[in-house]
């Protein structure tokens, strides 16, 4: 027991330093100034597929000139903004640089706004945010008080090089972000074609609001809520792996040339297997 513990710790450990900031910088708010990191609110999916080449080798996407029918390296490529059908405005790296926003890493809250009155469709991905050293309790009294309010602080901040939009929520004292798409990002309903609001009869309205009432729950529980695909395709994996020719390993360059899986060969060859039984 003493050993599985120290193993669940070794992992937990490795884990935690694998997380790293995505941003530091500082919430600024009148005269307060709280330090702070930002980690992205989600991760990655649990079963992540990787293209693989003939012998099992991870593959890389790579751009190809159609005229030449050659993979380009990026010495050979320029940016472009098209302003006809195949016609382009050349862009250098120098002009983008010129362009790029003054680097800080600052996020200034000098407007605030009711937390409903944001539309969902602007927001782009959710971040936390945690207070750095020293910041703690600039951070918990600034949460708290937007807590209080229900309000939700508007900026734009630089990050990688690129200005974004953010609106900044507090959660029982827990700040977060979600960066945001800008107004002329966002289509209206008729440029997909979505009618005006018309007239519905008050009779078929009641049905539906009583057909809503019988499935409705108090709150949003999203443990209930199972990725049953995921879930497939990993007891798939399991059932796979527990036989040699599924698994391919990806052989050092170091061995031997005779020694490497061919990949397309075993597929057939557990296809084949299959088909048989």
């Amino acid at each position: 027991m003493p050993r599985k513990r120290a193993a669940r710790k070794k992992e937990s450990t490795a884990r935690e330093s694998r997380l790293r900031p995505f941003w530091s910088g500082t919430l600024t708010f009148g005269l307060v100034s709280v330090p702070v990191n930002l980690f992205p609110a989600n991760q990655a999916g649990r079963a992540p597929l990787r293209m693989l080449g003939p012998e099992g080798e991870p593959l890389a996407r790579k751009y190809y000139s159609e005229v030449t029918e050659r993979d380009l390296d990026a010495g050979q490529m320029v940016r472009g903004y098209e302003i006809a059908e195949a016609k382009y405005v050349v862009v250098t790296d120098e002009e983008l640089e010129r362009l790029a926003p003054e680097k800080t890493r600052d996020i200034d809250l000098t407007r605030f706004v009711k937390e409903d009155s944001i539309p969902p469709l602007y927001f782009e991905r959710g971040y936390f945010l945690t207070p750095a050293a020293n910041a703690e309790k600039a951070y918990k009294l600034l949460g708290e008080a937007m807590d209080k309010t229900g309000q939700a602080g508007i900026a734009t901040f630089v990050m990688r090089g690129k200005e974004h939009l953010v609106a900044i929520f507090a959660d029982n004292g827990i700040l977060r972000a979600e960066t945001m798409r800008f107004a002329d990002e966002i289509r209206s309903p008729a440029e997909v074609g979505l009618p005006k609001k018309g007239t519905v009869p008050p009779a078929t309205v009641r049905k539906f609001e009583s057909l809503i009432s019988r499935k409705s729950k108090a709150t949003f529980s999203p443990a209930r809520l199972k990725d049953e695909q995921t879930e497939r395709l990993l007891k798939l994996v399991k059932r796979k792996q527990a036989k040699p020719s599924n698994v391919v390993r990806i052989e050092s360059e170091e061995r031997d040339e005779g020694n490497v899986i061919d990949l397309v060969k075993t597929l057939k060859q557990s296809l084949s297997a299959n088909r048989n039984r």
